[in-house]
Formats: structure tokens, C-alpha cells, sequence
């Protein structure tokens, strides 16, 4: 595969399916669009082994995007026992009014 600014050779692959040459390191076909990758490699399901994403437990805060795990959030580390708390000092603006 040759640079179409400077005519300088790219080192690259053939695609599988279509036999069109993309640029080393590419992830997927710049002719027919197919994965370049091989399939053997780290999947989602292969990295979350025994991990049920039916049995996770949100963060209580509401606006947190953690899960609860061993018993404290992932993202802002409280527990659900310090949000409850949270919420019981900081009361809803409208009942402030």
C-alpha cells in the first residue's frame, strides 16, 4: 500500500473477505468494512467472567454512574447507608421554599 501524498510504501494487511490492502495496525476494512482483528483476542464477555450485569446494584445517588460493589459505590465511593444520610441533611429546594 503505497502513501497517496508521498508515494512511500505502508506496511499493511489484506483484508479476508474483499483482499483490499488497509494500513497496518487498522481495525477494520477501509473497502468492505469487516473486522480485521482476530477473533481470538480479549472480548467484553471474555473480561466480565462471572460477572451478571442483571445482578448489579446502582449507586442510590441518582446522577452517580457506579455500581455498588463490596459495598461502596465505584465511582464516588460512598455507601448506600452515607447517601440515605446525604439526602436526610440535604433536604429537596422545594421543601426549602
Amino acid at each position: 500500500m503505497k502513501c497517496p501524498h508521498c508515494d512511500k510504501e505502508i506496511p499493511g494487511t489484506t483484508c479476508p473477505q474483499c483482499e483490499s490492502v488497509n494500513p497496518e495496525g487498522a481495525k477494520f476494512c477501509m473497502e468492505c468494512g469487516i473486522s480485521l482483528e482476530d477473533k481470538g483476542e480479549n472480548t467484553f464477555e471474555d473480561d466480565n467472567i462471572g460477572f451478571d450485569l442483571d445482578d448489579r446494584i446502582l449507586c442510590p445517588d441518582g446522577t452517580c454512574t457506579g455500581i455498588i460493589v463490596d459495598g461502596r459505590c465505584t465511582e464516588c465511593g460512598k455507601t448506600p447507608d452515607e447517601h440515605e444520610k446525604s439526602e436526610e441533611n440535604d433536604p429537596d429546594d422545594q421543601d426549602k421554599t
